[in-house]
């Protein structure tokens, strides 16, 4: 770092380690010759037209070719949506209009997704943690403490890395103790492989609750950067006045529009059906495998086991071009790795690495 640029930047962020993303920890390999099941991505890569007429023209802020089939497809009402630039900046969105920096905090229940911790770092906002139960269920008296101390709870449901859902009880008593002063922003972006569990329709009881959705994964659109705050209407017009002008590109909003009509939907609907039923046949065969233990849940696309030669068996996969992805540095999981479901194909070449990994230790003992 120069003299210069350590003199300017910004105290907070001095010490701050950037999100570790899928990409960031790959950068620069092959996408065709490797395997991809670290980034919770969709393995499907659909077909979408564009239309350039308006391509000279700014976008709308909120365009409602996507805001009105979403808001009819999640069950809420236009006022009670927002779509950002993937449901990453509706966090940071959330913590620059409700937390002033150097004075207001949030609070998360680790292990979870990062990107709560990272915004508030960067906007210079305090964090407070309180860590799931060994069950991953809510510490509900540690949560409960920090009423008066926080102004957003973020609970991952499903969580990321874990694949547990909030139970409803516990969520409810979260927003009931916290009705008063603080945001509890529910992040459901794996909410359809667990749709039964959403909170979508609970706005109209609890003032307080925010809820984050993307299309990065049921929807098989990671690359397009696309996401929704669902909140009652107070709650959207605040985000509103933070927000960059034109946060959805023009083809970008094209796309969304045609993923979330009908023929979208439906397609969205067999594609998730085809990776529950992956999830199940992979849970069965990595059961089967000596001394790996399946850790969590499985209510999302993922799923999560600990195995002591964990190490070993990620340099393995790494060096045969499939690529998984390292939890062990947090909290609670140690010795875990997560593997994306991809196509049988490519769930089928996972497995049978792992077999090779394993016969080739047992040979060795």
């Amino acid at each position: 770092m120069s003299d210069l640029v350590g003199k300017l930047i910004c105290e907070n962020l001095k010490a701050l380690k950037p999100y570790e993303s899928a990409r960031r920890i790959f950068a620069g390999g092959d996408s065709e010759s490797e395997t991809w099941l670290n980034a919770n991505e969709s393995p499907f890569a659909n077909d979408f037209n564009i239309e350039t007429a308006h391509f000279n023209r700014y976008p709308d802020c909120q365009p409602q070719s996507v805001l009105v089939p979403y808001a009819k497809y999640a069950g809420v009402q236009a006022n009670q949506l927002l779509v950002s630039r993937g449901a990453d900046e509706g966090i940071e969105l959330l913590i620059r209009t409700f937390c002033t920096p150097g004075k207001d905090s949030i609070l998360i229940c680790p292990p979870t997704y990062g990107m709560y911790a990272i915004s508030a770092e960067t906007c210079n906002v305090g964090i407070e943690r309180v860590p799931l139960n060994t069950d991953f269920s809510l510490d509900l008296p540690a949560i409960n403490a920090h009423q008066n101390k926080v102004n957003l709870v973020f609970i991952c449901s499903p969580n990321n890395p874990t694949g547990t859902s909030i139970g409803k009880a516990q969520l409810q008593q979260v927003l009931e103790h916290f009705a008063d002063t603080a945001l509890v922003v529910v992040d459901e972006a794996y909410i359809e492989f667990d749709a039964s569990n959403t909170w979508a329709t609970e706005l109209a009881a609890y003032p307080n609750l925010v809820i984050l959705r993307t299309l990065s994964k049921a929807f098989a659109l990671a690359g397009l950067r696309c996401g929704f705050t669902l909140a009652n209407s107070d709650v959207i017009q605040s985000i509103m006045k933070v927000i960059a002008p034109y946060p959805m590109p023009e083809p970008v909003a094209q796309i969304a529009a045609q993923a979330l009509s009908p023929k979208g939907l439906q397609q969205m609907s067999e594609q998730v059906d085809y990776l529950q039923g992956q999830k199940l046949w992979v849970k069965q065969k990595l059961s089967q495998l000596p001394g790996l233990e399946l850790i969590g849940s499985d209510n999302a696309n993922f799923i999560l086991f600990r195995h002591p030669q964990k190490p070993a068996l990620m340099d393995f996969l790494v060096k045969n071009s499939v690529l998984i992805r390292d939890q062990s540095k947090q909290v609670s999981l140690d010795n875990c790795l997560r593997i994306t479901l991809g196509t049988q194909q490519q769930n089928e070449k996972l497995l049978a690495l792992m077999v090779r990994f394993f016969t080739q230790q047992r040979e060795l003992a």
